[in-house]
């Protein structure tokens, strides 16, 4: 046997042993037998069913033109109750219920576990992250404590006939989540609707009178911020949360400090968030002052970087298949020294041709 012929082998011997390894001992661990996962990736399936069912029984109408799944969670371009910019692809992608199982992955890394309480401060621009998160918490058996403003930015929940509080009670009606919120407000510039017309304002409070909830009227950024602190602190029975959720861009939850911005999407030790003067705190600044960790749910092109989730997908993935949960990977190690071996012996290629003064022969 020639050298330049030897490597090749050793290769070929290489990648048979690595395939009896992954018949012998499969994967020990995907995210699709993850049960938390797989719960949360399934329950905002069966909501996204249900939201879709009932709009399609008994409206508004889901418009299959920018509503490419019919998930029943995109919004209109503009109405009177939108309140900034945002982004079609964006919203569409965060219908997808991978979220939910991102969000579990997210929950984790914070270190939650049964029974802990996670705040939720929401706009109505992401329906599709609350829903995550809601069936995130499920899964993990968590108490969500959610105070939610119904105002959406574009594309969002800011359908005059179908907010994020529709929502909410089409999916407690069907049986599929039952979380009341805790209270509401306008939501928009100031927490009170600045950037909304009057006609949208007032289709919002009348919304909120009607629920029944409380009606959150902050006079400025630091009374809004102790309201909600008051809120999420009766509802934990006098203790503290063990982590708070941010999803959308709400004024009262990011403050106006710019330093928000740089805030990395997902998970953030609260050692990680930037604590401004109490004139520019908002809800996230002030939880991470008091250790509470931070999920960030905003900037989703960000979010699916990290968390390994596609961008603005059609069809929505199957949520039976493992392979379309987030965080699927066969067992690390198994692959790192594979890899390595394969390295090596690329090496040992390059060396021997090298050293026999020739060309590896591409065709032999």
């Amino acid at each position: 046997m020639s050298a330049s012929v030897r490597p090749l082998y050793f290769l070929a011997a290489w990648s048979l042993l690595f395939g009896l390894v992954l018949w012998l001992f499969p994967p020990a661990e995907s995210a699709g037998a993850d049960p938390e996962i797989t719960r949360a990736v399934s329950l905002m399936h069966r909501s996204v069913e249900a939201i879709r069912r009932y709009r399609d029984e008994n409206g508004p109408a889901i418009d299959a033109r920018f509503d490419l799944n019919r998930t029943g969670l995109v919004g209109m371009e503009t109405s009177p109750i939108t309140t900034s910019l945002g982004h079609l692809e964006a919203k569409r992608t965060t219908t997808n219920p991978q979220f939910a199982g991102a969000v579990v992955r997210m929950f984790r890394e914070a270190g939650l576990k049964p029974g802990d309480r996670v705040a939720v401060g929401a706009s109505g621009s992401f329906p599709g992250l609350i829903l995550a998160a809601l069936c995130a918490a499920e899964a993990m058996d968590l108490h969500p404590l959610v105070i939610s403003s119904l105002g959406a930015s574009n594309w969002g929940g800011n359908h005059p006939e179908w907010t994020w509080h529709e929502m909410s009670v089409c999916l407690r009606q069907a049986g599929v989540l039952d979380i009341e919120p805790l209270a509401f407000s306008l939501g928009g510039d100031g927490d009170f609707g600045a950037d909304m017309t009057a006609e949208g304002r007032d289709i919002l409070e009348r919304k909120i009178l009607a629920s029944g909830r409380p009606f959150l009227r902050p006079k400025d950024l630091p009374s809004g911020v102790a309201a909600r602190l008051a809120h999420f602190g009766e509802a934990a029975g006098g203790g503290q949360v063990q982590a708070f959720v941010n999803i959308g861009g709400s004024f009262i939850d990011m403050g106006t400090d710019g330093e928000i911005l740089k805030l990395r999407p997902g998970y953030n030790p609260a050692a990680d968030v930037v604590i401004p003067p109490v004139e520019r705190r908002g809800l996230i600044q002030e939880m991470a002052r008091q250790g509470v960790p931070v999920i960030h749910l905003l900037y989703v092109k960000g979010l699916c970087d990290r968390y390994g989730l596609p961008w603005d997908p059609v069809p929505l993935p199957d949520p039976d298949a493992s392979d379309s949960l987030p965080g699927l990977s066969p067992r690390p190690t198994v692959l790192i020294v594979y890899l390595a071996g394969m390295i090596f012996g690329l090496a040992w290629i390059a060396r021997t041709n090298s050293r026999f003064g020739k060309k590896f022969p591409e065709t032999e």
